[in-house]
């Protein structure tokens, strides 16, 4: 696993096992003190060159260790929720599913938000070939199971998604959304 380091004229992406030294070699990048983590194609923060470098530039740093995060490969974080299935509250425990299915976990921002049914109907409807896969399908968003619950309740005509054949699973608390770091900073919403 590697941990990555940053200040705001450079990052390094640095082993954290030192055995992986043979495999990593240390990059250097330039991140300006601007930096949001969010794309605008439209403008570059970045310097013309490091020597070059703004004065208004401020020392920052950051540290993100793989192995504490949920990749793939890694464990995932197990939870317990409340989730919707076929019209009724049922709990979801993502740890009774190892050793027998694997499972793909999705999330989406919210309920009745015209970027996501398309993709969540799709899942449902391509469910018998995932069934084949021994493979289980679980959504994850920061509604509740009454939210869920008439979504579902919701023919696909009316901007709703129907009958699923997998669980809508409720993370009000964002425990979820946290332990799997898909929230999105000051917002109400998952990505």
């Amino acid at each position: 696993m590697a941990a990555c380091t940053a200040t705001a004229s450079s990052a390094v992406l640095l082993p954290s096992n030192p055995n992986l030294k043979a495999y990593i070699s240390p990059k250097s990048i330039s991140i300006p003190s601007s930096f949001s983590g969010h794309r605008n194609p439209l403008v570059s923060h970045a310097p013309a060159s490091l020597s070059s470098r703004p004065s208004h530039y401020t020392r920052r740093s950051f540290a993100v260790r793989a192995s504490e995060l949920p990749l793939v490969g890694n464990q995932s974080p197990d939870f317990e929720a409340e989730a919707v299935f076929d019209q009724e509250f049922i709990k979801v425990k993502l740890s009774e599913y190892i050793g027998k299915k694997y499972v793909i976990l999705f999330f989406y921002p919210l309920d009745f938000t015209f970027v996501c049914p398309t993709e969540i109907t799709a899942f449902s409807d391509r469910h018998e070939e995932f069934q084949k896969l021994n493979t289980e399908i679980l959504g994850v968003s920061i509604d509740s199971v009454f939210s869920h619950l008439a979504w579902v309740q919701t023919d696909r005509k009316s901007g709703g998604l129907g009958d699923l054949k997998y669980p809508l699973v409720s993370d009000v608390t964002k425990s979820i959304s946290k332990l799997y770091n898909v929230l999105i900073p000051d917002q109400v919403c998952t990505t």
